[in-house]
């Protein structure tokens, strides 16, 4: 299968926010901060 290409950006984001997924990343809910925004901006995607 080939990989997908991604497109590195840069985001502005409230602290609160950042927090909490860096929380979530410390609980092993996600690999690291592209992931979570990733996977969050994919689910959203889908509803």
């Amino acid at each position: 299968m080939a990989r997908k290409t991604k497109e590195r950006i840069t985001i502005t984001i409230d602290t609160d926010l950042l927090s909490w997924l860096d929380d979530k990343i410390e609980e092993k809910v996600f690999a690291n901060r592209s992931h979570g925004i990733e996977y969050l901006i994919h689910k959203e995607k889908e509803e």
